[in-house]
């Protein structure tokens, strides 16, 4: 697409969202005839107009595999933007994604204020997540509330969405991986040990799908 049928587009189509479309479609690849749980973010909400919240939206697919697959829409240019046209990447240049093993997509709504909170992390520090990065927590279950062994996180690139090159630049989709105390602590005693580990939960688990109710660890 050139940038004179970009504007024209944009022009003609005030609803045209094509970043968000790119997200959607990938999603379709993965999970053909599949209608996700979508849940949006309040406009009044959203840093846009005033508030603290970076994403727009999150959608849950139900996997057949046990698992649900939850995208978020926000670290990206999802909205038509001339200046962003032609970029290298799209905003941040990926969007969050997470493999929990529950049956419903109710079941995952603690995981929703989680990737706020990374996202709000991202925009205003400017920090953002390569694969193979350690995501530290405070100690406790991730999922508040609720007792589990998994504490903190690693990245990776999504065990299959696809990274795409879209009008506004490449978008990748960064997996969260759930991991133990004894993990983390491994990992700060070694860098080296990220990869390690990765290595070592795909042997029984390649879709890295993250377990909260896992009662060992690899390391």
């Amino acid at each position: 697409m050139t940038k004179e049928e970009y504007v024209e587009k944009m022009n003609n189509d005030e609803d045209w969202a094509p970043g968000w479309d790119a997200i959607d479609a990938e999603f379709d690849r993965l999970y053909p005839g599949v209608e996700p749980a979508h849940y949006g973010t309040s406009f009044q909400s959203r840093a846009m107009f005033g508030g603290d919240e970076f994403l727009d939206g999150f959608s849950i697919y139900t996997n057949n595999n046990g698992y649900q697959h939850i995208v978020t829409f926000g670290m990206t240019e999802l909205y038509t933007d001339q200046e962003a046209f032609g970029g290298e990447f799209s905003r941040w240049g990926y969007e969050m994604t997470i493999k929990l093993k529950e049956d419903k997509p109710e079941d995952c709504l603690w995981a929703l204020n989680m990737f706020s909170n990374l996202a709000r992390y991202t925009y205003k520090s400017k920090n953002y997540y390569d694969p193979e990065e350690c995501v530290p927590g405070n100690g406790t279950s991730l999922h508040i509330g609720k007792d589990s062994m998994i504490t903190a996180l690693i990245t990776v690139e999504d065990t299959t969405a696809k990274t795409l090159n879209t009008v506004h630049g490449k978008v990748s989709f960064i997996q969260l991986v759930g991991i133990t105390e004894s993990e983390l602590n491994a990992i700060k005693e070694d860098t080296n040990n990220i990869h390690k580990l990765i290595e070592m939960m795909k042997k029984d688990n390649p879709e890295l799908i993250t377990d909260m109710k896992r009662k060992f660890s690899y390391l």
